[in-house]
């Protein structure tokens, strides 16, 4: 049976026409219809300033979600750990923990975007530092006992529903990211699968257990649809302000195409990447049995600002014409 999650970032641009209102109740209603057919895991993402609302604050939407369901596991994917403050990262997880019982998983990355850093007063040059001291932390503030922080004794209460806290899985794009996380985090989600092996590596020499080969589902954006051509003119401007945005942000940090993104001048060029997809229920249905006991398929239905609506069309055949057959 096929493993099935859930994405938002919550995009809005104005073209859209969907106040950000309606799209944050969509989302919540589209959780708990995901519940309800078995979905197994909902990923919230971060970014900060975008002209379209990208979520700047996932944790209370996280808590929001979690007090829809009951069994889905929220992932937060990604935080950029230099933007934070690492006590108040401390207790606003443990305060979701606990209202999800348990169901809370986090991804830090280093960010990588200037504005952002700008924003906050960051410097860029000291990313990798500030992650390492979140990661540190988090696992210190989560045992509920006083711990030195920045010269002085600290305590973060109360302590999350798990044992030891959330999981802490580190984000990145470069060799040295991979081999920080596995010296320091639970796991490592990497925006290459090329650059695995040096995580696995690094466990390697650290004596640790073998992670073994990576198993990172395909995270490109699929729609369902009974008539495929005339619905990716319907999806072609939302993948098309989706696919820029991110490139723009990437090509600012010098690293357009190394985060999976790069900027498009047609939607020809676009649905030649086959990163964006427009494929009928039957279509998928078979992708998922070919897959086996690796299949995965996650939805992000509201991208790039997608209508509610317009989402809904997608979820609802799945539900009738793909789950069924599976």
């Amino acid at each position: 049976m096929a493993v099935f999650a859930l994405r938002f970032d919550f995009r809005n641009p104005a073209f859209a026409g969907t106040t950000m209102g309606e799209r944050y109740a969509a989302a919540l209603d589209m959780v708990s219809w995901a519940e309800e057919r078995g979905f197994m895991m909902v990923t919230l993402s971060e970014h900060h300033g975008s002209a379209d609302g990208y979520l700047p604050r996932p944790l209370p939407m996280a808590a929001a979600i979690a007090s829809r369901t009951k069994n889905m596991l929220v992932t937060i994917a990604a935080i950029p750990a230099p933007l934070h403050d690492p006590l108040h990262m401390a207790e606003e997880l443990a305060v979701v923990d606990l209202i999800s019982q348990g169901r809370v998983s986090v991804v830090l990355a280093n960010g990588y975007y200037g504005p952002e850093f700008a924003m906050f007063d960051r410097s860029l040059k000291d990313r990798a530092k500030l992650t390492t001291e979140m990661v540190h932390t988090l696992r210190a503030a989560w045992t509920g006992e006083p711990f030195e922080f920045r010269g002085r004794t600290v305590q973060v209460t109360p302590t999350p529903f798990q044992a030891g806290g959330p999981a802490i899985i580190l984000g990145g794009s470069v060799e040295a990211a991979a081999r920080r996380a596995a010296r320091i985090a639970d796991g490592f989600m990497p925006s290459n699968p090329d650059l695995w092996e040096f995580y696995r590596d690094e466990k390697l020499k650290l004596g640790q257990e073998d992670p073994g080969p990576y198993f990172g589902g395909d995270t490109g954006f699929l729609h369902l649809s009974k008539d495929p051509e005339a619905d990716w003119e319907r999806i072609a401007p939302y993948a098309m302000h989706e696919v820029n945005a991110y490139g723009e942000m990437m090509a600012a940090a010098g690293t357009e195409g190394a985060g999976g993104y790069a900027r498009v001048d047609s939607v020809e060029a676009l649905k030649a990447t086959g990163q964006y997809r427009v494929i009928t229920p039957e279509q998928y249905v078979d992708e998922l049995k070919a897959a086996g006991d690796v299949a995965f398929g996650l939805f992000h239905p509201m991208m790039g600002g997608i209508p509610p609506e317009l989402g809904w069309e997608s979820l609802r055949l799945l539900e009738t014409e793909v789950i069924p057959n599976l």
